[in-house]
């Protein structure tokens, strides 16, 4: 068979290529030809058909996301924004956090294990190349019903896959989040995030320069699985007529991702790289194509060179394989020998497979033959944008207008506390311990919060105790109603997360997971949750700085909730200054802070008693969400408060419960004037928290609250073994614990 190369291609024009089963559209083929002014050849249509893929050059998404850039607000806090592996921002006392969450969702329903597995790995390798240590990672996670036969199959194999590959690494898994739903049955929603650690002086970026500096790639052999990877399985829907492509799916070795971060973490300390890339989704084509893009030359590659496990890929299979645990360095000449001397410590395989030019071309030769000779940017960074038709779909008004507020509620007290207790017991209100007790949450001994804490929390300065913390947080049943409002509210969750357990929110990352970006009602969904994304971040003042789109989220014709999924980072300046969910001690005062109103649309409420979904969501006052945070921020600094736990997911009720069982102690509470029953357990209104101050602090903490204008309600007091509203109904914590831990393990068993 004749080589592709790049002299063929430009004497056969008219050979016949196979763009469309790569993904590419006719356009887009055609493009190809105008850049290049020929054909593309085999290896040249390889890269551009993963670089062009949906996941890679976001080319539906990012003339919406752009907003991020044009909305952010100031920050004094951002060191690298949008457009590298990953933020970075300021935490103080010469530190910085680089933070990150992507999506891993296609790949893990395939091969649930090493899907969910790689994509701790591939986050990991994000953070790692922006120059920081990885200290923790974090799983929101979503899937279908619970009680499904699939979800057995799915759920058990994401979860070891997190945690045998963080486990192994060695990395605490702090924070995240579980639900079920049906609209996730056949698309599970497997985000990753990570949280690196570094000196200001430490931070690397991906890019090449200076014309003779050495690229090396060093990690793991290259191998056939992974081709097309997560760059190809993200870009398009499930259906039951095509191939499972289980090929596509990466294997991870997280032993060998051990070495590689310790080798690396050796190798930025003696200042050996000018630049550097992780190779994830696409493979060589990435790293190659954006380091010689964000250079000020260009690249000569030697293919052949790249170490392998099967020696019979082709070049194409080579530049599109997503074989994991693989990092790409530029390395002046004169470190070469050090850079390899440490790999070799550390029995790192690398390699040198080219080198940076002085030219403006991205070149890549197979035994001597040319097959590869493009602009890096067109590859990298100029891929097709899309401004795909969106509208409001037909069914949102009477979505909207079938209000939840017109549901029955319960008749008695009893019916009350049945209610109570079959909320406790669903499978996205009770306890996840069943999952979360398979990572390993305390390893490294920093961890000072993890689940089900509001926030998970890490020390990153053992002097001073200066911290760390993050939430995850994302509604779809919110966002479906309205996904303006529920990007929003998403936002305002995780801020609050993080404020309950002290922290002052900095800035934060996404993963906008939603359906196909050509039915014109899921790109209006991914219009308004970006925009209300934007809007809120510039409010509340915490910019993006980075974060991740995941398309075609459906089976057929049905798509997922949109789930825009919001990770806010914060920092603390004393650990332990840090409130934790637990009512510990008896007596101690229970306010609620905030405004209760009547809102159950989208509520647990709503879905557990009814098996509802329609009205409006909680309305959102991000100006209300920043007053809250503060308050908590400083009852928390100033010891006015024991504990704190935000009000979300099952109002007041469930959060009373999670924070009376954390601590093992009961709860007497009083319905407040001007409310019910109901509606003080149930509501979901926004911008609230449940806080337990000492007697010795009330007046000090009403007096705060009171000067700033937060409304403080006292509704009741730490006391005995059970939760009990008077005048209504208790509950012993014994029979609330039986309902809460049983769920989770008795589906799963």
């Amino acid at each position: 068979m004749t080589l592709d190369t790049v002299k063929h291609a430009t004497e056969t024009p008219d050979v016949e290529q196979p763009w469309a089963e790569l993904g590419l559209k006719k356009d887009e083929y055609e493009r190809i030809r105008e850049i290049l002014e020929r054909r593309p050849t085999g290896a040249e249509l390889a890269m551009y058909s993963v670089m062009w893929s949906e996941h890679c050059s976001y080319k539906s998404s990012k003339v919406h996301l752009k907003q991020f850039g044009e909305k952010a607000p100031e920050s004094d806090a951002m060191l690298v924004g949008i457009g590298e592996n990953a933020g970075v921002v300021d935490v103080g006392q010469g530190y910085a956090v680089t933070f990150k969450v992507e999506s891993h969702n296609h790949p893990s329903y395939i091969e649930p294990y090493q899907g969910a597995a790689t994509g701790v790995g591939g986050i990991v390798r994000d953070i790692l190349a922006m120059g920081a240590r990885p200290v923790a990672v974090v799983d929101p996670l979503r899937f279908g019903a619970a009680d499904h036969p699939d979800t057995k199959r799915v759920l058990p194999g994401v979860v070891a896959g997190i945690g045998g590959y963080g486990n192994c690494l060695g990395l605490p898994n702090i924070g995240g989040e579980v639900v079920f739903d049906s609209c996730y049955q056949g698309n599970p929603l497997v985000n990753a995030g990570c949280i690196g650690v570094m000196r200001h002086e430490d931070i690397h970026l991906a890019k090449a320069s200076g014309p003779g500096n050495k690229v090396i790639l060093y990690g793991a052999r290259t191998g056939g699985d992974g081709i097309g990877g997560v760059s190809v399985l993200a870009s398009e829907t499930f259906d039951d007529t095509k191939p499972t492509k289980r090929p596509a799916v990466q294997v991870g070795d997280p032993f060998q991702e051990k070495l590689l971060i310790e080798c690396t973490l050796e190798i930025f300390a003696e200042k050996l790289v000018a630049g550097i890339q992780d190779l994830g989704g696409a493979g060589l084509s990435c790293a190659t194509s954006e380091l010689a893009s964000a250079g000020t030359g260009g690249m000569r590659v030697e293919l052949d060179t790249v170490p392998l496990r099967d020696a019979s890929l082709s070049p194409e299979e080579i530049l599109m394989s997503e074989s994991q645990e693989r990092m790409c360095a530029i390395v002046e000449p004169q470190h070469v020998d050090r850079f390899m001397e440490i790999c070799e410590k550390w029995d790192v395989i690398a390699t040198v497979i080219g080198e940076v030019t002085d030219g403006d071309r991205l070149e890549i030769f197979w035994h001597g033959e040319q097959i590869v000779d493009v602009p890096p940017g067109t590859v990298a960074h100029e891929g097709p944008t899309y401004h795909r038709p969106y509208a409001r779909p037909e069914w949102q008004d009477a979505l909207q207008a079938d209000d939840a507020n017109k549901l029955p509620r319960p008749a008695s007290a009893e019916e009350l506390r049945e209610q109570v207790l079959q909320l406790v017991a669903h499978p996205n209100q009770a306890s996840k311990a069943w999952i979360t007790d398979q990572y390993d949450r305390f390893v490294q001994g920093n961890t000072v919060l993890a689940q089900p804490e509001d926030s998970g929390m890490i020390r990153i300065d053992d002097e001073t105790n200066l911290g760390v913390a993050i939430a995850t947080d994302g509604n779809g049943r919110y966002a479906k109603l309205d996904p303006y409002t529920g990007a929003q509210l998403a936002l305002a969750e995780s801020y609050r997360n993080v404020a309950a357990s002290g922290a002052r929110p900095l800035a934060i990352s996404d993963c906008l997971n939603f359906g196909s970006p050509e039915d014109p009602a899921v790109m209006w969904q991914f219009a308004e949750a970006t925009r209300g994304l934007a809007d809120g971040c510039q409010q509340l003042g915490t910019p993006v700085t980075g974060g991740n789109v995941s398309l075609y989220n459906q089976t057929g014709e049905v798509a997922i909730h949109p789930t825009p999924v919001v990770a806010v980072l914060g920092v603390i300046d004393d650990v332990n200054r840090r409130t934790p969910i637990a009512f510990a001690e008896e007596g101690q005062l229970l306010y609620l802070l905030g405004d209760t109103r009547e809102e159950f649309g989208g509520s647990a409420w709503s879905e557990v008693v009814h098996g509802h979904l329609g009205g409006l969501p909680p309305a959102v006052d991000l100006d209300r969400e920043k007053l809250l945070g503060e308050i908590l921020i400083a009852a928390s600094r100033d010891g006015m408060v024991d504990a704190a736990h935000d009000l979300s997911d099952g109002g007041l009720v469930q959060a009373v419960v999670e924070s009376c069982l954390r601590g093992g102690k009961g709860a007497r509470l009083v319905v407040p004037d001007g409310l019910d029953a109901f509606t003080f357990l149930f509501s979901e209104s926004a911008g609230r928290a449940v806080v337990a101050v000492p007697r010795s602090e009330e007046l000090r903490f009403t007096d705060m609250c009171g000067a700033r204008g937060l409304p403080a309600t006292r509704i009741g007091v730490v006391d005995g073994d059970e939760i009990e509203v008077q005048g209504e109904f208790g509950v012993p914590l014994s029979e609330l614990r039986a309902a809460y831990e049983a769920t989770i393990p008795g589906l799963l068993a």
